[in-house]
């Protein structure tokens, strides 16, 4: 039988812009089949915790413009339980939102919060570890945290440095770290005792309260007073957004925070970030590339990852090694996979070229 004083959170409101072109400002990665597995990303993140969390307790926040598309991807979720942020606050904000929601619900509850567009594996772990983290928030008064042990010296990844204590199952942090760079990234992967930030948290609604009132006590302020109902909450979202700090729960609460602890777990996770992890991630054929199509012929190359929107189109590529090559409707992405970081910037600077925004 599920607890009922456990709650989840799916964070979806990101733009996933290394995933262009498939991914646009209309229909961002997280509403898409990144991998070719028949679900999208959302889809895989909500089928991923039904069973530790009951089904009227699991909650989506995502861009207020994408909430119809969560309702068609997500139809078992009660449909006052998909919130819709009328800007983008980074992801402080909409933490304390949700928190204060579900407390306001139960002040006892127990909350997961996990983005929507990971890969995790390891499925059968991930319970264990998840209920392992909600066991510990229960007993004591603690921020959970679920790390990955580094399997190569990564510049897109937050770390956290822990007590290395082999005899505990959970760690004490020491420091978090945001995207170092690569000699950094390195000597992290030396020390030994350094995990990946997976960006998956376990806490009581009321211990992030309290840290959201320590640390970022205006923006505590503001949220504390808005009426969690449907008539006036959506009211209070659009006055207090505009007004709140743009900062992560990352930098504005777990770097500050003493009490934090970290699980170590072994998920097959990745965070999905660029083509290149989706490259890494995917079934390779014999040549080691990555295709979703079986209309698409290769020659002399070797490491590319093609996605065709049109599985009916023949594509031949010749003498092309480690690409990524993406043909939708609007868009052609042909780009070297060391370059993928670049995806991002292409995207600004045609959002910056007059008539190019209906591409993104």
């Amino acid at each position: 039988m599920k607890d009922k004083l456990k709650y989840g959170v799916i964070m979806a409101g990101g733009s996933g812009t290394r995933f262009w072109p498939i991914s646009t400002s209309e229909h961002p990665k997280q509403f898409q089949d990144i991998l070719g597995v028949g679900q999208t990303m959302i889809q895989q993140t909500y089928y991923r915790i039904k069973d530790i969390i009951p089904h009227d307790n699991i909650f989506v926040i995502t861009n207020k413009e994408y909430e119809s598309i969560v309702k068609e991807q997500l139809p078992e979720i009660p449909p006052q339980n998909i919130v819709g942020e009328p800007m983008m606050k980074n992801t402080a904000a909409c933490n304390i939102f949700m928190a204060e929601k579900i407390h306001h619900l139960n002040p006892n509850a127990s909350i997961l919060v996990l983005p929507s567009d990971h890969l995790i594996l390891q499925q059968k772990t991930f319970e264990e570890k998840i209920n392992l983290a909600f066991q510990m928030v229960d007993q004591h008064s603690k921020l959970v945290t679920i790390g990955v042990h580094p399997t190569r010296p990564e510049t897109g990844y937050g770390y956290i440095h822990y007590e290395n204590n082999p005899e505990k199952e959970f760690q004490k942090v020491i420091k978090f770290t945001e995207k170092p760079s690569l000699s950094v990234a390195e000597k992290f992967l030396e020390t030994g005792n350094y995990l990946w930030n997976s960006g998956m948290f376990v806490w009581k609604a009321k211990d992030i309260i309290s840290a959201f009132e320590k640390y970022l006590p205006q923006m505590h302020q503001k949220f504390s007073l808005c009426e969690f109902n449907e008539k006036n909450e959506a009211n209070c979202l659009e006055k207090i957004y505009p007004e709140v700090e743009e900062i992560s729960i990352d930098k504005g609460i777990l770097e500050k925070a003493s009490n934090i602890m970290v699980l170590p777990a072994e998920l097959g996770w990745s965070d999905l970030g660029t083509w290149t992890s989706v490259y890494e991630n995917a079934n390779k054929d014999e040549k080691n590339n990555v295709d979703n199509s079986k209309n698409v012929f290769t020659y002399h190359s070797s490491g590319n990852i093609i996605h065709l929107h049109n599985k009916n189109k023949v594509a031949v590529i010749d003498g092309l090694n480690d690409y990524i090559i993406v043909d939708t409707p609007k868009a052609l992405l042909i780009c070297p996979r060391n370059h993928d970081q670049k995806i991002k910037d292409f995207v600004i600077e045609l959002r910056e070229r007059k008539g190019k925004k209906r591409f993104i």
